[in-house]
């Protein structure tokens, strides 16, 4: 018999995401909303000077799945740059696809294996590292923007 899909570890992980908080005043954030479920994370990120996450908030609207999907980018976010979120987002996806045996390069993401038959299910499973991804590609846009604009005015 296979595992549920809903086990133990993955309803603990997504209790978990209760206390997630947004940050105030962010450099980048972005909403991503599951086309299949209407499952919503929004992230927040600050970079540090080397492009890395230095501080991470998000709100979690999401099914079971996608709330401890969710708490397993929190818990390990801080200090990657976006390109290694951006890997291990097709790396995640490839996975659950069946695409690659290889697991997942980000910390506890094999907990979903019993997802990943359930093709449905994978949207919301990649949620979190999307909107981390797209809160990123802000915060390095506004400090690009902020960069030429100091450059204009010297």
């Amino acid at each position: 018999m296979s595992e549920a899909l809903y086990n133990r570890e993955i309803l603990r992980l997504a209790a978990s995401t209760a206390d997630a908080a947004r940050l105030s005043h962010p450099q980048g954030s972005a909403l991503r909303v599951s086309p299949v479920c209407g499952s919503k994370v929004t992230a927040d990120v600050d970079l540090d000077a080397a492009g890395r996450i230095a501080r991470f908030g998000q709100e979690v609207r999401a099914c079971a799945l996608g709330q401890a999907s969710a708490a397993l980018v929190a818990a390990s976010i801080i200090g990657k740059p976006r390109a290694e979120l951006a890997e291990a987002r097709t790396q995640l996806a490839e996975w659950l696809a069946g695409r690659s045996e290889a697991e997942p390069g980000w910390p506890g993401m094999t907990i979903f294996a019993p997802a990943r038959p359930h093709r449905a299910r994978h949207p919301s499973i990649l949620l979190a590292l999307d909107a981390a991804i797209g809160a990123a590609d802000a915060a390095a846009a506004m400090g690009e923007a902020a960069t030429t604009s100091q450059a204009g005015a010297g």
